[in-house]
């Protein structure tokens, strides 16, 4: 089985513990304080578990299709663990680590955008 096979059978569950993140955050963020580092990272993960998901049910192009989700798994651990990493350690993970993750959600996402407008076809 190839790697981005591989990928694509975890992507559900990245979207599972990405979206328990989400949700904890978000609480944590109401009733530990934390509005300003713990609320973005919160938004970061409940909107990224959906798409992730998407990508693991949509099957539309499984190399791109999994290479995007592991783009936006990676993306979103960097983003959002620097900033929970703020807030609760007092630094981030490291130097451009959230910068780094956004880019790769970004990044992520047009990839989403390319492999949809490619034709349809089995890997």
């Amino acid at each position: 089985m190839s790697f981005l096979s591989n990928v694509a059978r975890l992507l559900p569950v990245a979207a599972g513990l990405i979206g328990a993140a989400g949700v904890a955050l978000a609480a944590a963020a109401s009733h530990a304080g934390g509005e300003a580092l713990l609320r973005p990272a919160s938004t970061i993960c409940l909107a990224h578990a959906p798409a992730l998901l998407a990508l693991a049910v949509a099957g539309r192009s499984v190399r791109l299709g999994s290479l995007s989700g592991a783009m936006m798994t990676v993306g979103t651990l960097l983003f959002a663990g620097d900033l929970v990493s703020r807030q609760f350690a007092g630094s981030g993970l490291f130097p451009m680590a959230a910068p780094t993750g956004g880019l790769t959600l970004i990044s992520a996402w047009l990839l989403l955008a390319v492999g949809a407008m490619l034709p349809r076809r089995a890997d």
